[in-house]
């Protein structure tokens, strides 16, 4: 996966590629797609979840310069895989999902892989986590029709958020923003169609 999907598609960063070497990424996925766990596509993992693409999420994570004195809020955490990267060079994670046991089971893995520096909580993923706030980097797990108001107000200054957005035509693209001066920049990095999250999906307004 790192030879073949990652160092070939622009992803640079040494940290991530150990990272993604060294955690088992089929030990997060369902028993039964196990032995996919590694091909270039996103793994469901039940309850709107799934583990991105191994390309998408590190170029995403990549594009944020993560730095290992950062706080990082993953949201959508799922099973935990994409917190236990992150956890890997970030300072501290706090893993955000609402599914309580997709929470049990990252925590449970967390433990099993001697991650101490990610805390696993349990609440709504469009609410961001304000008690551990700010943070200077945001991940969300999977394609967004909005990005919710919180989590920019829970970015640090100098904070950056990255996620994929899908416009009206359904096409994906990864887009990171970031907080200067209580002002949000925001720039397109790549496109990438990964799987929605329901929570995220874009309101309808009323035809008249």
């Amino acid at each position: 996966m790192v030879n073949s999907q990652l160092r070939t598609n622009k992803v640079t960063d040494e940290r991530i590629l150990s990272a993604m070497g060294k955690i088992p990424r089929e030990s997060f996925a369902p028993a039964r797609l196990a032995e996919l766990a590694y091909i270039d596509e996103d793994i469901p993992i039940g309850s709107g979840r799934s583990m991105l693409e191994p390309m998408i999420f590190a170029r995403m994570v990549q594009a944020t310069n993560l730095d290992e004195n950062d706080v990082v809020l993953d949201v959508a955490s799922g099973a935990g895989y994409s917190a236990s990267i992150l956890g890997c060079i970030a300072r501290v994670v706090v893993a955000l999902e609402s599914n309580a046991d997709l929470g049990k089971k990252a925590s449970s893995k967390m433990t099993d892989l001697g991650i101490d520096n990610v805390v696993v909580e349990d609440g709504p993923i469009e609410l961001g986590w304000e008690e551990q706030a700010p943070y200077d980097v945001i991940i969300v797990n999977g394609a967004c029709g909005d990005i919710p108001k919180p989590l920019f107000e829970q970015l640090s200054e100098g904070g950056r958020l990255c996620a994929v957005t899908t416009g009206e035509t359904g096409v994906g693209s990864a887009f990171l923003w970031t907080k200067h001066n209580a002002n949000i920049s925001c720039r397109p990095l790549f496109d990438a169609n990964i799987p929605s999250l329901p929570e995220f999906e874009k309101r309808k307004g009323f035809n008249f």
